[in-house]
């Protein structure tokens, strides 16, 4: 077990390259106890509460693992009760962040439906910020990005250094395929959003989701008929 408690940025960012390459073919299990043991309670896993998978193989690694929800203000009803369902079932200790503006406060300082006219600022005060925030008393973070959600992360490490936050960024389900998620979610009986069997590939705010079409990638339906792919966290 690495003990990564004293070392600084330069270290962590090699300790990240490293383990990215040695574990490329480790099962996602594997990759969430080594961020466990490795970093302790300055890990953390961030879930959109589009599901529980990722929260759920790290309860198993750590139980007790602190899981980060961003409340945007603008969630489905039913991903505010998927997060609540997780904290009440799960061996896992929800932490929600919210940004610094409410919804009615943004709107009186931008104007309305500011997710319409520039949703990449939209993001930035309701995702980035509050985000990045949340994250500082953490030294890696884990996320369930998937390299066969689209073009976009195709080219996700299993763990890589995070150089906009300057964390170790772990994504022990890249390599898995929906197949792959629908089959733990089975095996260990998983919470899943309700979104995901109405239509709903990708969970994301409600004003910039949509449902998908059949043969469309499941990022397809987030800020449908723009060029926008990401809220900016993961790139």
């Amino acid at each position: 077990m690495t003990d990564t408690r004293h070392l600084n940025e330069a270290a962590l960012k090699a300790l990240a390259e490293r383990a990215g390459r040695e574990l490329e073919d480790a099962s996602a299990l594997e990759i969430v106890q080594w961020a466990a043991d490795a970093f302790g309670p300055r890990f953390c896993v961030t879930s959109s509460m589009e599901d529980a998978v990722v929260a759920h193989l790290a309860s198993r690694a750590r139980p007790g693992v602190d899981v980060v929800f961003l409340d945007t203000g603008y969630h489905f009803p039913e991903t505010i009760g998927t997060r609540d369902a997780v904290d009440a079932v799960m061996d896992v200790r929800v932490i929600t962040l919210t940004p610094r503006q409410s919804v009615a406060e943004q709107d009186a300082a931008y104007g309305p439906r500011l997710h319409d006219r520039d949703p990449d600022l939209c993001c930035a005060l309701r995702k980035i910020r509050p985000l990045t925030e949340g994250l500082a008393g953490y030294d890696a973070w884990a996320t369930g990005l998937r390299r066969d959600e689209s073009p976009s992360r195709a080219g996700t490490p299993v763990v890589d250094w995070d150089d906009k936050r300057r964390k170790v960024k772990i994504s022990p389900i890249a390599r898995w395929t929906q197949d792959d998620v629908d089959a733990y979610v089975a095996e260990f009986g998983v919470l899943t959003n309700p979104l995901l069997t109405d239509g709903y590939a990708s969970v994301g705010c409600a004003p910039c989701t949509r449902r998908v079409a059949a043969g469309e990638d499941a990022r397809a339906g987030r800020w449908a008929g723009r060029a926008k792919t990401e809220c900016g966290i993961h790139g």
